[in-house]
């Protein structure tokens, strides 16, 4: 089997309100009104298909928040998106690999957050035999053409793929291509789904 895991909320608890936090108190504008203004808008969407720049990507953002950051200030608010990793997932992770099976990690990412993550917690990537990063890749989820780049790259038919992803829409994308999908609404889903298929 082909084991598919997301990394945000899935593998690593994130949190953006961290982000607002860090660029609230650098920018000296309220948390509040960076939380009403700020959207996973078409700026994100095009950072993480490596259609723009870091630089771009700040630039755009803090116009979209109205907000004075420089680069340096920008990338420590958004690199302060990531809480700890669940060490059950990955010694789970590491069980799959033991008994024989692939496991990948499919995110939607940035090179910003990749050249802090990889560094910050290089135990996982070492649970998985790959990585498939939208930013290299050039499309993200829930676009069907990543979920069919992967299966394709790894040989193995959707009906032999398991994917665990955090957000609804990711999810319907891949189970509608035939990949059996999991909902991941908080820690204990993936730990809960093992132990039922004892």
């Amino acid at each position: 089997m082909l084991y598919i895991f997301d990394l945000g909320n899935v593998i690593v608890d994130i949190d953006f309100n961290r982000v607002l936090g860090v660029w609230s108190d650098l920018g000296r504008v309220p948390l509040a009104t960076l939380q009403s203004r700020f959207r996973m808008g078409e700026s994100v969407e095009q950072h993480e298909r490596g259609e723009i720049s870091d630089e771009q990507f700040a630039a755009a953002v803090c116009d979209e928040l109205d907000i004075a950051l420089s680069f340096e200030q920008f990338a420590a608010g958004w690199q302060a998106v990531f809480v700890s990793v669940r060490p059950e997932v990955l010694t789970l992770m590491h069980q799959l690999r033991e008994q024989g099976h692939r496991v990948v990690i499919l995110s939607n990412t940035n090179r910003l957050h990749c050249r802090y993550w990889l560094a910050q917690y290089p135990q996982v990537q070492q649970a998985a035999d790959r990585l498939y990063l939208s930013q290299e890749m050039g499309v993200r989820k829930p676009e069907a053409v990543i979920y069919q780049q992967l299966l394709q790259q790894e040989g193995i038919p959707a009906d032999q793929a398991i994917f665990f992803d955090d957000n609804l829409p990711n999810i319907e994308a891949a189970r509608a291509l035939g990949i059996t999908s999991i909902h991941v609404t908080d820690a204990s889903v993936i730990p809960a789904y093992f132990a039922e298929q004892r």
